[in-house]
C-alpha cells in the first residue's frame, strides 16, 4: 500500500480535478465535434464541383452517422464481451452496457430517416408532410421501416436476460442498409450490397469493439489479462482492417472506375469525402500499428491505450465522415 503522495495527486486537504467530469466534458466536446462533419461537410465537399446537393443533406448526414454509431456501441460490446470470456483469469467484472441507450438513439435517428422516405426524401416541416402508409408501398420506405423496428427490439432484447440476442435484430439493420444503399436499379445490386454488408460488419465490430474494450482494461486491476485482451482483439482488428480495406476499394472501384478515379477523387463532393476518410483510415491504422508495438514490446503492455484512445477518436471522425458519404450525391450512376 503506498502511505506517500504522489505527484499530481490530490492528497485530500484541496479540492482535486474530477476526471470523471473532465471526460464527460470531453466526450460531449468530441461528439459535438464530429456532429459538425455531416452537418457542415456538404457546403464544402461539393463548393466548386457543379454538383447540387438533396434536399435536406446535412440533417440526412447527421442522421446516418448517428445511426452507424449507434450500430457499432452494441455490436462492438457482443464481440470483446465474447473476446474476454476466452482469456485466462479474466475477471468477472464488465463495463455498465451502453446498449440499450445505443438502441434508443439508433431507433431515433431510424425514425428520422423514416419520415424523410415517406415525404419522397424531402425534409418533412410538420407532421402532415407524413405519409407512414406510404412506406409501405416503396423498397426504400419498408428498409427504413425495418431499421425502425429492428432498433426497438435490440433495445427490448438489451434490456432482457438474453442481451446476446440482440445480434439478431443489429443484424437486420446491416442487412437492411447494404440493400439500402444500393438500388435495384444499379448495375450488380446484390454485389453491391454485399459487399456493403462485409463493409459495414467489420467496421461496426472494430469501432464498438475498441470503444469496449478499452472500457473494461478500465475496470480491471490484472495487467496480464488486460493486456491478452488487447492482444486477442488487435489480432482480430488486423483481419478487420484488411477485410474493410478490400471491401472499400473494391465498392470505390465500382462506383468511380480507375481510369477516372484520380479527378473524381479532387473534382467530386463523393470523391473529396471519400479521400477524406482513407486518409483518416489509414491514420487509424498508423495508430493500431503503434499500439500494437508497444502491446509486443514495451515494458508496460497497457501504456498500448494511449494510441488505442486516440484511435477511437479518429474512428469516431471516421463514422462520421461515412453518414456525409451516404448524403452526397454518387459521382457515376448506373
Amino acid at each position: 500500500m503506498l502511505t506517500g503522495s504522489s505527484p499530481g495527486v490530490s492528497d485530500g486537504s484541496a479540492p482535486g480535478p474530477r476526471p470523471g467530469l473532465a471526460r464527460a466534458v470531453a466526450v460531449v466536446a468530441l461528439v459535438a465535434l464530429a456532429a459538425l462533419i455531416p452537418l457542415l461537410g456538404p457546403s464544402a465537399a461539393l463548393h466548386g464541383t457543379g454538383e447540387a446537393a438533396a434536399p435536406g443533406t446535412r440533417g440526412i448526414g447527421l442522421l446516418r452517422a448517428v445511426l452507424f454509431a449507434a450500430l457499432c456501441v452494441p455490436l462492438g460490446e457482443l464481440f470483446v464481451d465474447r473476446l474476454a470470456r476466452s482469456v485466462p483469469g479474466a475477471p468477472a467484472a464488465r463495463p455498465h452496457s451502453w446498449a440499450p441507450y445505443a438502441a434508443g438513439v439508433g431507433f431515433v435517428a431510424a425514425l428520422g430517416l423514416a419520415s424523410v422516405v415517406s415525404t419522397g426524401n424531402l425534409v418533412p416541416h410538420s407532421p402532415a408532410d407524413l405519409d407512414v402508409g406510404g412506406l409501405y408501398a416503396s423498397r426504400d420506405g419498408k428498409l427504413a421501416l425495418l431499421e425502425v423496428n429492428a432498433f426497438a427490439a435490440a433495445g427490448l432484447c438489451a434490456l432482457s436476460r438474453r442481451p446476446a440476442s440482440q445480434v439478431w435484430p443489429l443484424a437486420a439493420v446491416v442487412v437492411a442498409e447494404a440493400l439500402r444503399a444500393h438500388p435495384t436499379t444499379e448495375y450488380g445490386p446484390l454485389l453491391g450490397s454485399g459487399l456493403t454488408l462485409v463493409h459495414l460488419t467489420c467496421a461496426s465490430l472494430w469501432v464498438g469493439g475498441l470503444l469496449y474494450a478499452l472500457r473494461t482494461l478500465r475496470g480491471w486491476g490484472v495487467r496480464e489479462a488486460g493486456a491478452a485482451l488487447l492482444g486477442l482483439y488487435a489480432r482480430v482488428a488486423a483481419v478487420l482492417l484488411a477485410a474493410i480495406t478490400a471491401t472499400g476499394v473494391w465498392s470505390s472501384l465500382r462506383r468511380m472506375p480507375s481510369d477516372t478515379i484520380l479527378d473524381q477523387l479532387t473534382g467530386t463532393a463523393y470523391g473529396r469525402a471519400l479521400l477524406a476518410k482513407v486518409l483518416l483510415v489509414a491514420a487509424v491504422a498508423g495508430l493500431a500499428l503503434w499500439a500494437r508495438i508497444r502491446l509486443s514490446r514495451a515494458a508496460d503492455p497497457l501504456t498500448a491505450c494511449s494510441p488505442a484512445r486516440a484511435e477511437v477518436v479518429a474512428l469516431g471522425v471516421v463514422v462520421a465522415l461515412s453518414g456525409l458519404l451516404t448524403a452526397l450525391p454518387v459521382p457515376i450512376r448506373w
